[in-house]
Formats: C-alpha cells, sequence, structure tokens
C-alpha cells in the first residue's frame, strides 16, 4: 500500500545539490500500517520508516463544572465547558441528563470539527439553597461514554447584627431610661455572611406588632388605655431612632460599622396631667433589608393590584427598647425667692434646697449668671433621689425693685446637627425660678468746713462752705459749644453777618484750646462772635495723609458692614419667596383683614383626616408606614398602560438619567421576583403581568432585556413611569417543548440599576382525561325491546389550549354496533364535553366494543363498552 516514486541519479550528486522521492500511501482498508524505505548511500544504509495511519477524531471534555457558592436569588448562572477535539476528523458528541436539579444544556449534541474546540453552556437557577452535586453523560466518539460532575453550592444571602465588643448575634438593644431632648447612642456591626455584594438599607417598622410608642409600661391598666391615643398619633418615628448610615453596600463577608441613636421626646396630650408621671416606654423594630427585595410578590386583589409585605428577601430585625422621663427637680421653699429690703452696698443670702425627684437619672445642672445675684455652686450634679443646698446671695449695684428670671440649665448628650454622628453635650431643658430683691439707698450727712480763701472748681453760692464727697473731679475740662446762628447777644457789629457754621466756645474752656482740635473747625467767641485762635497740636494732630487713610479706613469697615447687611436682606428676602413660591399660597399675607372660618371637625371627611404623605426625602429615614402609604397613594390611581417608551421631554430626560439611591431603589416594586405560569400547554400562550409601581417623586425608565426564545412575544419591553404610578407588562409565555422551564430575565432602571426577574413553568403536552374508562350500557326501564342503549362519558381538558380530538372504533374484522357522538371535534380550555355512547342491538350483535380516543398533538386513550342486555 506504499508506492515509492523516485529515479536514482546515475551521476554522483554535488554537494550542495538535492535529489526528491515521492512516497504515496494508499490504504485500502481500515487498520493502521508500518514498512520501512532503504536508503543508500555510497556505503552506507539509511532505514526511513513508514507509518499509515488511518484518520480518527480525538475528543477530550473537562470532568468537573464548579459553580462554586452562588447566592439564592432566582437569577440564571452560566458556565461553560469545551470539547476538543485532536484528532483529524470531525467527531461526534452526544450528552444526557436526569438529575434532580434542572440544567439547561445547550446544544445537548453536535460534531466537532478536527483541531477545534466546541463550547458547551450549562445554566443553573439558584431559586433555592443546597448543595448540587449531579453528573451528566457525555457520549464522545471513539472515547465512549464520560461523566462530568457538576458541582455547586447555593446558599442564602444572610445579614446579621453582631455586637461591636461580644462578636455575637444581637436580637435587642436597650438604650435604658433617658431625659426627654437627649440622646444615646449604641453601635453594631452589620455583617454580610454570603459571598457576594448586598445592597442594604435600614427600615423603621413603626406599625410592627407589639411596638410601643411613648406607653407607660409600668403604669395601670386605666392608665395605658387612657394613654392609648397616644399610640394611634401620627408621629414621625423617624425623630426617635437614628441610623447612621441608613443605606449602604457590604462587599462578600464584609462588616459595616452602624451607630444607632436613640432620642426620646414628649408627646403633647390634650388634656393637662402631671409633669412628673409623664413616662413614656418604646419598642420598636429595626429591619435591615436588601435593596429591592421588598416586595416578594404583587398580588392582584378585586380591583387591582396592591403590594403585598409577603417576601423571601433577605432581612434582619433588631428590637430597639427605651424610656423617656421628664426632669424632675424641686425647690424648696418654691420656685419664687423673695429676698425682702437690701440698702446699697450690703448683700442678702437665702438658702434653697433642690432635690432630684428622678428614681431613674441623675441631673446635671448650671445655673445662668444674673445681675445682682449670685449663686454658689452654680453647677454641679445631683444623683438619684438625692438634694443639694444652694445658697443665693443678693448683692445690688443700684437702687431699685429687682424681679429677675434665674434660668437653669439641665445638660446632657444630644444630637449634633452639624455632625450627626457624634453626641454633643447641650442644654436639653431649662427651668425659671423668679428672685425677688429690692434695693434701698442709706441716708448720708453731709459735712460743711469753712472755705480758707481758694475757690474750687466747685463751690456754693458764698464759696464759704464746701461739702466733701458729695462732687467728683473731671479730667476734662468743661467745653460748652452752640451754634453761632442760635443767638445774637452782644454780637460785634462786623460780625452780625457771617453766616458760616462756626461752633460758639465759653470762656471757661480755655483749657480745651491747647490740646489738638479738628483742622476744620471754627471756633468764636460767645459774645463778640469774633473768630478765635484755634491751635493745633502738630505733635499731636494728624497730618493730610494720615487723615486720608483713616477715612479710607472708615469707609471700608463702612462699606463691609453695608454689604453685610445687603446679603442678610437678600438671604431673607429670598427664604421668604421660596416660603410663599408654591401652588398652594397665591401672596396673602396673614390676618390682612381676612377671617378664618369657624371650622368643626365633624366637616371632614374621613378621607381627608388621613396624613398627608410627601414623598420622601432621601435625607430621611424609611419607616414601613411611611412607604405603606406611599404604595397606597401609587396604587389608588388608575393603571397606566402603554406609557412612553423613551424619555421625551426635558423633564423626563432630567428624571431618568439620575443614579437612584439604595433607599430610592427600596421604594420601587417590580414584582413579582418569581413569574409562576404553573402547567401550561405546549403550543399554547400564556400571560402574566409584571407590575411596576414608582413611590418617587420623578420618573424612571424600565428596560427589559429578554433574550428567551420562550419569551419574545412579550411586549412593550420599554416604559417611563411617572411619579406615583402604577403600570403592568404583560409576560406571554409559549414554547413547543414539553418538560419543566426556569429562566430568568433582567430589566434596568434608569439604564444603570440591573435586577432579574425568574420565570417558571411545567409545559406539558396537550390531554383530555375521561370521566370513566370502562361503560356499561343498559336499556332504559320502561322502553319496548329493541331500544337503543345509551350512556355518556365526559371529556374534560385540564389544560389552557383547546384540545382537537377524534374517537376511533377498535374492531377487528367485525363491525362495531358502538357509535359515539360527536364524533370529533374540540373541548375547550378548561371545560369539558358529553359524548353519546350508542349500543345497536341486532341478530348476532356483540355486546362488547373498544374506541380510542385520539388527542391531537397530545397522547390517546382507549375506552371500553358493555352492552348488558336483561332478559326476563
Amino acid at each position: 500500500q506504499f508506492k515509492l516514486i523516485a529515479e536514482n541519479p546515475e551521476k554522483p550528486v554535488a554537494s550542495g545539490l538535492q535529489f526528491k522521492a515521492v512516497v504515496e500511501y494508499t490504504p485500502n482498508r481500515a487498520e493502521d500500517l508500518q514498512d520501512k524505505l532503504i536508503l543508500l548511500v555510497d556505503d552506507d544504509i539509511v532505514d526511513i520508516p513508514l507509518l499509515g495511519l488511518i484518520p480518527y477524531c480525538c475528543l477530550e471534555i473537562e470532568s468537573e463544572i464548579d459553580f462554586g457558592e452562588m447566592i439564592a436569588n432566582n437569577e440564571l448562572i452560566t458556565k461553560e465547558i469545551s470539547i476538543a477535539n485532536r484528532g483529524s476528523t470531525s467527531g461526534v458528541f452526544r450528552i444526557s441528563y436526569d438529575g434532580v436539579v434542572l440544567l439547561n444544556i445547550k446544544p445537548i449534541r453536535g460534531v466537532v470539527k478536527p483541531r477545534s474546540v466546541r463550547t458547551i453552556k450549562v445554566d443553573i437557577c439558584t431559586d433555592a439553597p443546597g448543595v448540587i452535586k449531579e453528573v451528566m453523560k457525555v457520549e464522545l466518539e471513539s472515547r465512549g461514554c464520560t461523566e462530568v460532575w457538576i458541582k455547586g453550592v447555593v446558599v442564602e444571602q444572610v445579614l446579621k447584627v453582631l455586637g461591636v465588643s461580644c462578636e455575637k448575634v444581637l436580637k435587642c438593644i436597650n438604650f435604658g431610661p433617658l431625659y426627654f431632648g437627649t440622646s444615646k447612642s449604641e453601635q453594631i456591626n452589620l455583617y454580610n455572611e454570603s459571598p457576594e455584594c448586598m445592597d442594604w438599607v435600614a427600615v423603621l417598622e413603626d406599625n410592627a406588632i407589639g411596638g410601643e410608642m411613648g406607653t407607660d409600661l409600668q403604669g395601670s391598666t386605666d392608665a395605658v388605655l387612657q394613654d392609648l391615643n397616644l399610640k394611634n398619633r401620627d408621629v414621625d418615628v423617624s425623630t426617635l431612632i437614628l441610623c447612621i448610615p441608613d443605606q449602604g453596600t457590604l462587599l462578600p463577608y464584609e462588616k459595616s460599622l452602624v451607630t444607632l441613636c436613640f432620642s426620646p421626646k414628649k408627646f403633647e396630650r390634650d388634656f393637662e396631667v402631671n409633669d412628673s408621671s409623664l413616662v413614656q416606654d418604646y419598642v420598636l423594630f429595626l429591619r435591615f433589608e436588601t435593596v429591592g427585595k421588598r416586595g416578594g410578590c404583587l398580588q392582584t386583589l378585586g380591583d387591582g393590584a396592591t403590594a403585598s409585605t409577603r417576601s423571601h428577601s433577605r432581612h434582619v430585625d433588631l428590637a430597639l427598647m427605651g424610656s423617656g422621663f421628664p426632669v424632675m427637680l424641686t425647690f424648696k421653699p418654691g420656685t419664687v425667692i423673695d429676698f425682702k429690703e437690701c440698702y446699697l452696698g450690703e448683700q442678702t443670702q437665702v438658702v434653697c434646697t433642690m432635690k432630684n425627684e428622678s428614681e431613674f437619672l441623675p441631673v446635671t445642672f448650671s445655673f445662668r449668671r444674673t445681675a445682682h445675684f449670685n449663686i454658689s455652686p452654680e453647677r454641679g450634679k445631683l444623683k438619684i433621689k438625692s438634694e443639694k443646698e444652694v445658697t443665693f446671695s443678693f448683692s445690688p449695684r443700684q437702687i431699685g425693685t429687682f424681679e429677675m428670671k434665674q434660668i437653669i440649665d439641665i445638660i446632657g448628650t444630644g444630637v449634633d446637627k452639624n455632625n450627626v454622628d457624634a453626641l454633643k453635650t447641650r442644654s436639653f431643658h431649662q427651668i425659671y425660678l423668679t428672685l425677688l430683691g429690692v434695693c434701698k439707698s442709706k441716708r448720708k450727712s453731709v459735712l460743711f468746713t469753712i472755705n480758707p480763701g481758694l475757690t474750687p472748681l466747685i463751690s456754693n453760692a458764698t464759696g464759704q462752705f464746701v461739702a466733701r464727697g458729695t462732687g467728683q473731679l473731671s479730667d476734662t475740662a468743661p467745653v460748652a459749644i452752640l451754634k453761632s446762628t442760635q443767638t445774637q447777644i452782644h454780637t460785634h457789629r462786623k460780625n452780625r453777618n457771617c453766616k458760616d457754621d462756626a461752633l460758639i466756645a465759653f470762656p471757661n474752656d480755655r483749657a480745651a484750646s491747647l490740646r489738638p482740635s479738628e483742622w476744620n473747625k471754627k471756633y468764636r467767641t460767645i459774645f463778640t462772635k469774633t473768630e478765635r485762635y484755634n491751635y493745633i497740636d502738630p505733635d499731636f494732630a494728624y497730618t493730610h495723609s494720615e487723615r486720608l487713610l483713616r477715612e479710607e479706613c472708615k469707609k471700608y469697615y463702612t462699606d463691609f458692614v453695608s454689604r453685610l447687611r445687603d446679603r442678610r436682606l437678600a438671604k431673607e428676602a429670598a427664604r421668604q419667596f421660596h416660603i410663599y413660591n408654591n401652588p398652594v399660597s397665591i401672596g396673602i399675607k396673614p390676618a390682612e383683614g381676612l377671617k378664618s372660618p369657624n371650622i368643626s371637625i365633624t366637616d371632614f371627611p374621613k378621607e381627608k383626616l388621613q396624613h398627608k404623605m410627601l414623598p420622601l426625602d432621601d435625607n430621611c429615614m424609611l419607616t414601613s408606614r411611611k412607604l405603606a402609604a406611599m404604595a397606597s397613594k401609587s396604587t389608588n390611581k388608575g393603571v397606566w398602560s402603554w406609557l412612553s417608551p423613551m424619555p421625551s421631554s426635558t423633564e423626563e430626560k432630567e428624571d431618568c438619567s439620575l443614579t437612584l439611591t439604595h433607599k430610592q431603589l427600596h421604594q420601587i416594586f417590580i414584582g413579582p421576583s418569581t413569574i409562576d405560569f404553573g402547567d401550561v400547554c405546549v403550543y399554547s400562550t400564556t400571560t402574566k403581568e409584571l407590575h411596576i409601581i414608582n413611590n418617587l417623586s420623578v420618573h424612571i425608565w424600565i428596560q427589559i432585556e429578554i433574550e428567551v426564545v420562550e419569551l419574545r412575544e412579550t411586549s412593550p419591553l420599554s416604559q417611563v413611569v411617572p411619579p406615583l404610578t402604577k403600570t403592568h407588562i404583560p409576560i406571554v409565555f409559549e414554547t413547543n417543548n414539553v418538560g419543566m422551564f426556569k429562566r430568568s430575565f433582567s430589566y434596568k432602571i434608569n439604564n444603570q440599576h440591573l435586577g432579574h426577574v425568574l420565570v417558571v413553568a411545567n409545559a406539558r403536552p396537550v390531554e383530555l382525561q375521561l370521566s370513566a374508562r370502562e361503560l356499561i350500557l343498559t336499556p332504559v326501564p320502561g322502553c319496548l325491546a329493541g331500544t337503543e342503549f345509551r350512556k355518556t362519558v365526559r371529556l374534560c381538558n385540564p389544560r389552557n389550549h383547546p384540545a382537537a380530538f377524534t374517537w376511533r372504533p377498535v374492531t377487528g374484522n367485525r363491525k362495531s354496533a358502538f357509535t359515539v357522538k360527536p364524533a370529533r371535534g374540540f373541548v375547550e380550555a378548561y371545560s369539558d364535553l358529553e359524548c353519546e355512547v350508542v349500543w345497536h342491538p341486532g341478530f348476532c350483535t356483540p355486546e362488547k366494543g373498544e374506541f380510542t380516543l385520539c388527542v391531537r398533538k397530545g397522547s390517546s386513550i382507549n375506552l371500553k363498552c358493555f352492552a348488558k342486555v336483561t332478559i326476563h
């Protein structure tokens, strides 16, 4: 089978030249051959082996597919495995799988070309947690059957609340007793015990069963029943509990520090009550949820779709407990302290006993400084049920009657508005005392002494007796000045017509004339109005450049203060504009001649008394009551259908380009997350609704990406949903393959936030069910002999597709005496049809018959019939 084609050279081959020979291999049977070619080179013999191999394929496949750890989030996970052909001819493969876990394997058969690789995709649906260890059999040409193991673990996405110090799971945090207006913080760790990232958000359950808001749990039953109105009040619980941060992203197996702050606030009551007995206990539940998994199922109830709270989402609840107490500080003899009368320069003291009546909390106090009064000690701390003496001193510095308000600041820790992460020590409560005091002056006897002859600056009329201690000397000389135009007494004749704005100097101001004066002022004498000599001392007076510098400095600060005032007025005007710039206010000032009508509570209908819920701000914390109110407001509207598929207006384009936060995504309901079509027929079309509820105050853009052939009839795949609106998209399912169907499709919100929806269906063939497999036909009593025997059989269609049927009698060589009407027809979906079987009696007529119910594109059923003849 080997052939050598060559011509031996007649002459020796020179160096540098070559000689070519051709060996041909022509196999005539499928086997490998081996031979050799002998080459004689001068005296040397060279053996060249010849191998003739038939073409073959060499298929190889990996022995294992490891999906690793996966999260049970109804997503389809795809892994690829390759079949390599290292041979010289194409090879055929075939995959078979009959395991418990539903796998989508594509392709299950095919051909691998020589020296190439064929990729096989294996999809697994992560809808239920568990361990996956399945095997699929792969038949490879020339290799036989090979097993490929499919391994993986599907786990729940677990979120845990751990203590910071103990690292143990926390179920409850007790903040203990606190004064109203103070705050206390506790830190926890959020732990993502799963192999994938998790977006979480905190939701305060303010309507949960077992929650208490402001009820005195230690009080009597009557007192608790009387305070039930507190629980029914529309209280914003997000102001009591602060969670920092209240949203975030956790990496796989990551811990994040979260600070919880409890700030009890005193509720206003409709009736007056003793402040010392006003104790409010709080029991609240804080839920940490996975973003977008709050509405696990949207159920259609009667008039529309509403979001149910049933969810198989990953969440963890944390109970929060705390109590609010008022400050109970009493004073003896009372809050009004009277110091009676006191003389100037003296001091009066009153001792007051201050007592902390609280049984749970100490009090830190601080007295503010008050004129004419001193307190010792000014600040301090009172323990539980303890007393302290405080000395109030009245030291008047002027004569008169004093009624002062003494402010006592109660110091505690509170939330800083500028830095909410840290608590700040501040005054959270104030107590007022009234201090009364009267200061009188003492009578003083004036002693006169004889003047030795020198007249002092201040003297009596005669200058003989001078009172000591009643006058005070001044360091400055008296200067009396008037406008020169206001007097004409003794004015000199030549100065009568002077009209300048000169100043008049009195005669006793000669000492002042030696001091530096203003260079631009003129002085005239008081009588003759003659211009006075005004001396300016160059050692003290400002030069011209210094005067200009002072004027520039004064102008700079004047302009600075003016700019500050203008900026303040502009801010105030802008604030007033934003207050009144709304569709409700029309610019009418309050009390501008209008009288408010007298409105009773009975004038309002019940539906209008509900608290108006505005769209949630991203800065406030989510609460279950607010979310429910927003969902109710959205679902109460009519269902919007056939919305705009693309953002068209400027507002829609701006809204649909926003990157939403975790809390905003948590207010968008897209579901159910699993659409179960149940048992459906092949070749049938079934529709389920995918509900979309937008509880935000902005537009959102929903884009659905479907690559599954069975869902390709779904439309529309893009919609712009307006604010506070609900809509739905019909998901259409149709298949031609019998078996379980589990696939997922993805959607995007604003073209950036991704989500998944799982579609489950059990495709079954067209089927008809018989009410009986055997019929016994008997004559009707009272009928004549020879009458036909009749009986009916019911055909039931349990599927969602009409079934076409045909009755075919099973007869051998004999003609059947039984007939069925109708012999062919249709049974609509989920309905039944009565068929009548008739036996025609006759001579030698067989009493047994059989029919085959042939269902189009379905299985056949046999019906046996018997005629029971009674001979009397």
